[in-house]
């Protein structure tokens, strides 16, 4: 066992004794014998002849020389190196903590004499290491056991426990408890020798955790005096995220302080009304702190409010970002101040909670008092501070409407009377509207009164935008409408001009000269038939056959056209199809034009190349919300996207962009109907549409339609069962080429209010062998009816006509003759007509302008179905 020895050290070699000077020495010896050959040299030389001697002995002589420097230089290295091992023993014997140094083997080679008065050990005693010392507690040997895991482990570090009496005592000695802290290093003694020593530093840290713990009950009793304190406090940090709230206004306030989790509460949530905009007021300088009273109110859990006292302190960094804030909370109840001070609360309460910002002025247009809403309104624009220094009213109106607001002031100071609102732009954000209302300070005393004019002001931004949509609603109703009505007369004018062309192209042979110019009509009253479409796809009245797609295959089935659309350029198509895409009920070929069209012009927008994507997606009704500009109803939709990288849309357009004949393109390069047909189909088909753009970086449209969810059909069950059979429509086969198209002597009933139209069609059908009585309108179709006795195998009749129009006609003919035949011709969507005749009404249509085939092929199937 280690011994305390020389006043409590101890010392075995850390390296070994006289190793190093017994080697200086050597040097010495061999240094001095060298030199005495090189003397010997110096004076010999003239008795030895033989130069080999001569020259061994020079080099003896240099040999010697060097040894003697570098032993005098080690000399002088071990001399201060000696001197530092001295003061590090003495600093470590005087060290007030215990200090322990073990060999790799944890032996203990050195220990100094405050570890031995730590331990219990005397001059003399034994030096006990830390393992036995330690052991006898869990607590602490569990921390040595940390250490020197730690220590193998090339780790140093620290750990404290507490014992239930000092080191070196037994448990009956009756002491009290004593914490102790003991640290653990690593020590190596040189580069050339890899033994590592371990350093062990105790400490007595009992004094240091009384401290510790008085510290914490003061700091509790604070605490709880605090929380019971007569007045509510709670304290926030920049963001006003709540920290602490106190006892006493947790109990005012309602809030279960089991719950309560810093940071779970802002001041916004404690704050009613538009208290939050006086409390954001309270703005200290940079560095400094600001306390202000405020009067507001407080909301309970329950919702009701809290009217207060606030004394409101901030603080704010050096770079004049807001800090942590501390507030006390002052309950006032009316009455308890007196009647006076109860009045002025109520006032104060109401003043701050009403939605309107309200502003005192005087005559010079100074602001002499304001509300929370009025600092909510202008944020940004004029401050609590500002109206304290003397703000002027101008300062919150924008330019373009002070003129009338000073003008206004002046009405109110010489009590004019009534004085007209006054609408303009917000002061700070042009996108924002205001609207201001000033009344006249009226008192009766002899005394002028330093206020004269009471200012309000409400933002009207929402009842802008409400009203522009209304007047683009109804700019673009008023538009359909005249395109619809355009749109049915130029069809009836195409009807005409395509019958005739049919009809002389029958009587004319390729080798005649006339043939080349009536294909040349036809051709081009096929291209005037398509811009009537794309008019009536505006207004929402062109025909439609509705089937349930998959847009999945629908997508995937346009990519290849889409790609020949773009080649030759440097665009790239991309597709993102979403997954499980529910069914839509929609026209393919019409929404095939939608896709193309939106395609063609993303291209156009890429002069220089870019990426067009097409992407596809579910949107349930709980996501609806996530396109606030679309304005979609609480149902499930799919949405097609249809987006670019190029040039953007610039925003005053971007209302005018599904208006008909509008384009931005060059003359010839657009008709300017693209977008209004797209807008047209998509709203047929009971969907959405909105586009997003940006200019410079790309536009983007989205439609939304409708999810289909199909109906089951019950039908009688074959034999008289009573289960229903639930049925599909198949769709109708194609008509085939080969289908005989003569009319074998039916008779068929054309009614038609356009002459031209119902000449060319008399016509036609009479070629094919029909036998055809025409009418001008539905009570002469009537009146030739009666005197044909019924005998009528077919009636084809338009549907916009005067006196009867379609519809009516067809229940009245029906009421005689149930089983007619009844085929209607029209420009419009057969569903604008449709919805007007019963459910069980059995009819063909067919769709203007047509041709003569179409008109045969029409009237042949209603015939043999």
């Amino acid at each position: 066992m280690t011994k305390l020895q020389h006043g409590g050290n101890y010392e075995p070699p850390l390296v070994e004794r006289g190793g190093r000077g017994g080697t200086i020495i050597r040097i010495l010896l061999l240094a001095f014998v060298l030199i005495g050959a090189s003397a010997a040299f110096v004076f010999f030389q003239q008795a030895l002849d033989n130069e080999i001697v001569l020259g061994v002995l020079g080099v003896l002589a240099m040999v010697g020389i060097f040894f003697l420097v570098s032993s005098v230089i080690g000399f002088v290295e071990v001399m201060p190196q000696s001197r530092s091992d001295a003061l590090a023993r003495a600093f470590m014997a005087g060290h007030r903590d215990g200090i322990l140094v073990t060999d790799p083997k944890g032996r203990t080679i050195y220990a100094n004499a405050a570890y031995g008065r730590l331990t219990g050990a005397g001059k003399a005693a034994a030096v006990q290491p830390l393992e036995p010392l330690l052991s006898r507690h869990r607590e602490s040997s569990e921390a040595l056991y940390r250490l020197v895991n730690g220590i193998r482990e090339g780790r140093e570090g620290h750990e404290e426990f507490r014992l239930p009496q000092p080191l070196g005592r037994s448990s009956g000695q009756g002491s009290e408890a004593h914490w102790y802290r003991l640290k653990a290093r690593i020590l190596k003694e040189d580069e050339g020798r890899p033994e590592q020593f371990s350093v062990w530093q105790l400490t007595d840290i009992t004094s240091e955790r009384d401290d510790q713990e008085r510290f914490f009950r003061e700091l509790q009793n604070a605490i709880d005096y605090l929380d019971h304190a007569p007045a509510g406090f709670f304290s926030a940090g920049r963001k006003g995220e709540i920290f602490y709230v106190n006892a006493t206004l947790a109990d005012w306030l309602g809030i279960d302080l089991t719950k309560f989790v810093p940071r779970s509460l802002s001041i916004a949530d404690l704050v009613a009304g538009e208290g939050m905009a006086l409390i954001q007021s309270v703005q200290a300088a940079p560095g400094l702190q600001r306390t202000e009273t405020l009067d507001l109110d407080l909301r309970r859990t329950s919702g009701q409010s809290l009217p207060v006292r606030l004394l409101h302190s901030v603080t704010s960094m050096r770079d004049g970002a807001p800090g942590e804030s501390r507030t006390i909370v002052l309950a006032r109840q009316p009455g308890v101040e007196g009647d006076q001070s109860a009045s002025a609360m109520r006032f104060t309460r109401f003043f701050n909670n009403t939605p309107m910002a309200i502003a005192s002025v005087d005559g010079d247009g100074k602001i002499l008092r304001i509300n929370a809403p009025f600092l909510r309104l202008f944020s940004g624009v004029v401050s609590r501070d500002d109206v304290e220094a003397g703000a002027q009213l101008e300062t919150i109106v924008h330019e373009g409407a002070r003129q009338q607001l000073m003008d206004a002031l002046a009405a109110a100071r010489d009590r004019q009377g009534d004085i007209a609102p006054i609408d303009c732009r917000h002061p700070g954000d042009e996108s924002r509207y205001v609207r201001f209302y000033v009344n006249a300070v009226i008192d009766e005393s002899d005394e002028a009164p330093e206020e004269v004019a009471i200012v309000y002001a409400v933002e009207t931004t929402e009842q802008k935008a409400l009203e522009t949509q209304m007047a683009q609603t109804q700019k673009m109703n008023a538009v359909g409408t005249l395109a619809g009505g355009i749109a049915h007369d130029f069809n009836n004018v195409l009807t005409a001009i395509l019958l005739s062309s049919d009809h002389l192209l029958l009587q004319a042979r390729p080798s005649d000269a006339s043939f080349a110019d009536l294909m040349e009509i036809k051709r081009n009253a096929n291209r005037a038939a398509v811009l009537v479409r794309q008019l009536l796809a505006f207004s929402r009245k062109q025909t439609m056959r509705p089937a349930v797609l998959n847009l999945t295959d629908v997508v995937g089935d346009l990519r290849m056209l889409v790609d020949r659309l773009i080649s030759g350029t440097n665009v790239k198509l991309e597709v993102d199809y979403g997954r499980d895409l529910w069914p839509v009920r929609t026209d393919l070929s019409q929404f095939e034009q939608v896709l193309i069209n939106l395609c063609v012009n993303a291209r156009d927008a890429m002069p220089e190349g870019g990426t067009i994507l097409l992407k596809t997606r579910n949107v349930p009704a709980d996501q609806t919300g996530n396109y606030p500009q679309a304005d979609l109803p609480s149902e499930d939709f799919v949405m097609v996207e249809v987006s670019d990288t190029g040039t953007g849309i610039p925003p005053e357009i971007m209302d005018k962009i599904f208006e008909p004949f509008f384009t931005t393109k060059e003359v010839g390069k657009g008709t300017g109907l693209g977008l209004s047909m797209v807008y047209g189909i998509v709203k047929q088909s009971g969907g959405y549409i909105y586009p997003e753009s940006d200019v410079g970086r790309g536009t983007s449209f989205r439609i939304f339609l409708p999810r289909h969810v199909p109906e089951a059909v019950a039908a009688v069950q074959p034999g008289g069962g009573d289960a229903p059979v639930v049925t599909t429509e198949a769709p109708a086969a194609p008509a085939s080429e080969q289908v005989d198209l003569t009319g074998n002597s039916a008779v068929v009933l054309l009614v038609e209010d356009e002459e031209a139209v119902r000449r060319g069609g008399k016509r036609m059908l009479e070629t094919r062998g029909y036998t055809v009585h025409e009418a001008g309108s539905g009570i002469e179709a009537l009146e030739i009816m009666e005197e044909l006795g019924g005998q009528v195998d077919i009636v084809v009749s338009d549907v916009v006509m005067p006196e009867m129009d379609g519809p009516t006609l067809l229940g009245e003919l029906r009421k005689k003759h149930p089983d007619l035949k009844f085929i209607f011709v029209s420009g419009y969507a057969e569903d604008a007509f449709a919805r007007n005749l019963s459910a069980d009404a059995k009819f063909g249509f067919l769709p203007k302008p047509f041709s003569l085939k179409q008109l045969a092929v029409a009237v042949r199937e209603m015939l043999d179905s």
